[in-house]
């Protein structure tokens, strides 16, 4: 009757499966990637510790998942790396399609910055204006005339700052206006169905020739609006090609 007394290492080895499962649904419940991730490592972490002080059960369940770890690595995180995968097509696009455009990186940068945007689903608004002026729209917000940067976009669309409600206007590769006030398209195609954003967006498109880029605050989602119709959750190297006609 020696084998129903449990020894130290079965007692071990049970006591362990339970914190195990007990983790496991507090993560599932917390419902985030990297949440999970951290489950993930410490259950690395015990099973290496299984396999060294040869704890027999935890070894055998640990072992039936082992093959799917990575795949649940990639499942987990397919928006990080389809977002670390736009950006290398990115840096390839913009290193042909800018060159001719901006040797200082212009446009990279307010690419870059849209796709930063669209990552952290931080809501921006972007017109670059065409070969009318945006002048009675651009007095409602603040004038800034400065050139496009990486940080001066995330800045200016940084919930935290003053400037983050509102449009920002792009004349000849400046940045010249910020929180500028827009007008609302009335079309009741998409009046119902999108939000002050891309009705904005979408107003300055039907009253000049200028483009709207439009990031969703709720699903990170790049839009475009252009000649009074929408393009909603564009690909990157579509955007890239818009911009590139429009610095044209």
């Amino acid at each position: 009757m020696d084998f129903l007394i449990p020894r130290t290492k079965d007692i071990l080895d049970i006591l362990i499966i339970t914190f195990l499962i007990y983790q496991s649904l507090l993560i599932v419940r917390k419902s985030g990637a990297y949440q999970i991730l951290y489950g993930l490592l410490i259950i690395f972490a015990v099973y290496l510790l299984a396999t060294i002080f040869e704890l027999t059960m935890i070894s055998d369940v640990l072992n039936a998942f082992r093959s799917y770890w990575i795949l649940a690595l990639i499942i987990l995180f397919q928006g990080e790396l389809r977002s670390f995968l736009a950006r290398l097509s990115i840096s390839r696009g913009l290193g042909t399609s800018f060159q001719h455009k901006d040797k200082s990186g212009t446009y990279g940068s307010l690419v870059d910055a849209v796709s930063s945007m669209a990552f952290r689903k931080t809501g921006a608004l972007i017109v670059i204006e065409g070969k009318r002026k945006l002048n009675e729209h651009m007095h409602t917000g603040d004038l800034i005339d400065a050139q496009i940067s990486l940080r001066l976009l995330l800045s200016i669309f940084n919930t935290k700052s003053v400037l983050h409600d509102g449009a920002v206007i792009i004349r000849n590769d400046r940045i010249i206006a910020a929180k500028v006030v827009l007008p609302l398209s009335k079309n009741p195609e998409y009046t119902k169905k999108l939000g002050t954003r891309h009705l904005a967006g979408l107003g300055i498109s039907e009253v000049s020739d200028s483009i709207s880029i439009i990031v969703s605050e709720q699903s990170g989602k790049i839009s475009v609006a252009q000649a009074g119709e929408i393009k909603i959750g564009i690909a990157f190297e579509e955007l890239i090609q818009i911009i590139t006609d429009a610095g044209k």
